[in-house]
């Protein structure tokens, strides 16, 4: 029978008994400490950990691009709210950004994000809050030309309060889709992530003018009690006719 170091038994123990317990700490919040359990039990956290990768939401990507193909080599990619870099991580073999296949087009990553990054190869990453006054300018320069790909995954600070986060992030991504279709190359992909609450509607709206096709997503990395989605849009026309 087999035992422990301290000489118990473990005969009997279900799985459930592999999952990492956290204990409450002093100071810490009840919150932080079923988070960070969940954290530290999350088979996508693990496997980032293992792979490689900065964050699980590398996975969430992923499987967007898997399922809607925008990440191709010598694709042009703009990344705002970047950091860690886990998107950047996956999108450099994508689109062939270190040039690793010869027979392939190579394409180009700018990651943007209001935390500084470490460097990733095959990537150009800068600090800015893209919020602030002229920072789409800042980023068009440094783009210095047109973008195949705008993907964000911007998020604010949560505030606890549902309805105000929601706003919140349906701001940021309406700033990412207007920054879009300045950049964008004809036929061009705006991806971004999105919290359910209603106000997301008027974003929909906007963007079906400017693209021939918009869809909504939650990847199987996003957890199943979160109402994070992401909004998929491609097609992108540079010329749009005028409302009636």
């Amino acid at each position: 029978m087999a035992k422990t170091p301290d000489g118990k038994n473990t005969s009997g123990r279900g799985q459930r008994d592999l999952k990492v317990k956290v204990k409450s700490a002093r100071g810490r919040k009840l919150s932080s400490t079923r988070w960070l359990q969940r954290q530290l039990n999350d088979p996508y956290v693990k496997r980032a950990k293992a792979e490689g990768y900065r964050g699980r939401a590398a996975f969430k990507i992923m499987e967007l691009d898997d399922k809607y193909r925008f990440l191709v080599p010598g694709a042009r990619i703009v990344d705002l709210g970047a950091a860690p870099g886990g998107w950047c991580q996956v999108a450099v073999p994508r689109v062939n950004a270190l040039a690793e296949r010869t027979d392939k087009a190579v394409g180009t990553i700018l990651g943007v994000d209001l935390q500084e990054m470490e460097p990733i190869a095959g990537c150009v990453l800068y600090q800015l809050d893209f919020m602030e006054d002229d920072a789409d300018l800042k980023v068009k320069e440094w783009l210095g030309g047109k973008a195949d790909v705008v993907m964000s995954d911007m998020a604010a600070s949560s505030s606890g309060h549902k309805q105000t986060d929601h706003m919140r992030i349906i701001a940021l991504c309406e700033a990412a889709a207007y920054f879009s279709f300045d950049v964008l190359d004809e036929g061009g992909t705006f991806v971004a992530k999105v919290l359910a609450g209603g106000a997301e509607g008027e974003l929909q709206k906007l963007l079906k003018r400017r693209f021939t096709k918009v869809v909504n997503f939650k990847p199987p990395a996003s957890r199943s009690d979160s109402s994070e989605k992401f909004v998929v849009a491609t097609g992108f026309k540079s010329e749009v006719e005028d409302d009636a």
